[in-house]
């Protein structure tokens, strides 16, 4: 039997054009859509190629709310365990891409030939329908049996905001499938500013309550007495050193003789050495410093007597027995790293252990010349943050580009005027003020001592007219002012301190920017390293140390540095002989001896 004419063939699969349009993005079907689905089916002719039928229009409209449920829980899902960063479209944004959406999606037309009213002699092949599903990023539309449409009042104001949070994705059944992914993501992470703000008071309270814990603790060592501030002196420069060294790391990369079975390991002798050059150093350092001080203890005991004698070649025997071992200890694929650690490991102790070494003298000389002049550094640092915060603006040095020149300034005329206040209160202790003669005082002993003269009040004579000045303006006669010439010794230290000293930390951030570190390590929460904090420090101590020796310190005779002269330059027989005659000028005198 023949076909008319008039009747076209239906192709085997209908074009994409048409399934194109039942793709939509997170989009409601238009309410054009829900009234041609519920108005009578027509049949209507075209020259075109034939379209769809309603039930596999229906068939794929199911299909498609199926992939995109799946979708939308694999992403709710995601979006919960992902913790990375997405971008959360606000209320106005979801109201305006899905009004842009919507207005894009226009009526799928329906058309049908007159030859599905009569039957064809060919089968009508089911097209293969595959639909593209993109990825959810608007609130889900509520689907209801074959229409979608957006769950809204029917009428609401003119102008009103639909908040996109309002709609719910339901199934056929009416069942909650699952969340919005701009929900979960609205749940889920949090405020970036927000964890920003809780993380910088966090940090300022862990440093605040860290700052006290260390004033504290550096206080109650001081009232202790002098052995434990030369422990807490041991301490710092140990953290500092092995902070320092652990930067250098051995490593080979077996370069230089191609031997790969080097490669990727470390050489076991290089923490060794480190610290027996560590230890070397401070035997010798120490040891010159209790020969010095304590004299009339190490001369008087026989025991310790050959020790004291023979100390320094003691300490170079120690030293090349190092050096020895290091040279030994040079391996193929490692020497260039092995030559720059033994240079890396002088210089730390160079710059720690020997600047550690005169912060220790500086305590046996007396607790005021440590305390004093480590105070003042930390007055400084502390000025200089408060003047940069509040007038700072121009950067002082590229190296520590919040230092400004404002802060430098005003710190160096607040520590000025800090340094006489504070250096006045504490010359009147003997405490503070007494060179060392015995490890076992502390702040409740009873130091008696001769105070070195810069500690002795004096007057000074003003000059005639500034006398009239000053008594016609303080309505008081004021002839002279009394001073101490530690005062002006402190004015140097305050100098030192504001100027010279914040170099020490200029140096420390240059270090941590060649090895690209924010911090030396994490030994002080809140602080960093102990480096951090001890940067000024060193460079302080060492001039303090130098100072005080070269323009302060009484050279005279001590029993100490006589009992050294006769145990190291007499013989017994002249020691014999040197007591007979003692003995017999205290008889003279009328002091018996037993």
């Amino acid at each position: 039997m023949s076909r008319s004419s008039g009747t076209i063939v239906n192709p085997p699969f209908v074009s994409r054009s048409a399934f194109d349009a039942l793709t939509v993005d997170e989009v409601e079907d238009s309410e054009d859509e829900q009234q041609e689905e519920e108005t009578p089916q027509t049949q209507v002719t075209s020259t075109e190629n034939t379209k769809p039928s309603k039930s596999q229009i229906k068939k794929a409209q199911k299909q498609a709310r199926t992939e995109r449920r799946k979708q939308l829980k694999a992403s709710s899902k995601a979006g919960t365990a992902d913790s990375s960063p997405r971008h959360t479209p606000s209320p106005e944004e979801s109201i305006a891409r899905t009004a842009e959406a919507a207005a894009d999606v226009s009526p799928l037309p329906i058309s049908h030939t007159a030859s599905e009213s009569k039957p064809t002699t060919e089968p009508r092949q089911e097209p293969v329908f595959q639909p593209e599903v993109s990825e959810p990023s608007l609130p889900g539309p509520a689907i209801d049996g074959d229409a979608q449409h957006v769950n809204v009042p029917e009428q609401y104001p003119e102008n009103s905001t639909l908040h996109p949070l309002q709609s719910k994705l339901l199934d056929d059944e009416g069942q909650s499938v699952s969340k919005p992914d701009v929900e979960q993501a609205l749940k889920s992470e949090p405020d970036s500013q927000e964890v920003e703000r809780t993380k910088k008071r966090q940090s300022i309270l862990t440093r605040t309550l860290w700052t006290f814990i260390m004033i504290g603790g550096f206080v109650a060592l001081l009232l202790m007495g002098h052995v434990y501030m030369i422990m807490l002196a041991m301490l710092c420069q140990t953290i500092v050193y092995r902070e320092v060294t652990a930067l250098f790391s051995l490593k080979s990369h077996a370069s230089e003789s191609g031997e790969t079975e080097n490669k990727g390991k470390k050489d076991p002798w290089s923490k060794t050495l480190n610290w027996y050059f560590f230890a070397v150093t401070n035997y010798f350092l120490y040891g010159e410093s209790i020969i010095y001080y304590f004299k009339h203890v190490i001369f008087s005991d026989g025991q310790l007597l050959p020790f004291a004698t023979n100390h320094r070649i003691i300490s170079f025997t120690l030293y090349t027995i190092g050096f020895v071992g290091f040279v030994m200890s040079l391996r193929r694929g490692f020497l260039k790293q092995q030559f720059g650690l033994f240079c890396w490991v002088h210089m730390s102790l160079l710059l720690i252990v020997v600047s550690g070494h005169f912060i220790v003298n500086n305590i046996l000389e007396g607790m005021i010349w440590f305390w004093v002049p480590a105070s003042l550094v930390i007055c400084n640092d502390i000025f200089a943050y408060v003047w940069g915060m509040t007038v700072g603006r121009t950067p002082l040095i590229k190296l520590s580009p919040k230092k400004t020149v404002e802060g430098f300034v005003g710190a160096f005329w607040s520590t000025l005027l800090f340094s006489v206040l504070w250096g006045s209160y504490f010359m009147r202790f003997n405490y503070m003020i007494c060179p060392v003669h015995d490890l076992g005082v502390s702040a409740w002993s009873n130091v008696q001592c001769t105070p070195n003269p810069v500690f002795v009040w004096k007057v000074w004579q003003i000059w005639s007219p500034l006398r009239v000045f000053l008594s016609q303006l303080l309505g008081k006669s004021v002839t002279v002012i009394p001073y101490a010439p530690y005062q002006l010794h402190l004015l140097v230290f305050a100098v030192f301190a504001s100027l010279v000293a914040p170099f020490g930390g200029f140096f420390a951030s240059g270090f941590k920017r060649a090895f690209n570190i924010k911090d030396f390590g994490h030994s002080i929460p809140g602080h960093g390293g102990m480096t951090d904090r001890m940067d000024c420090q060193f460079l302080m101590g060492v001039f303090t140390y130098v100072y005080y020796s070269s323009l302060i310190r009484e050279h005279h005779v001590s029993v100490g540095s006589i009992l050294q002269m006769i145990v190291s330059g007499l013989t017994v027989n002249e020691q014999l002989e040197l007591m007979k005659d003692l003995r017999r000028y205290m008889q003279g005198q009328g002091i018996t001896m037993e």
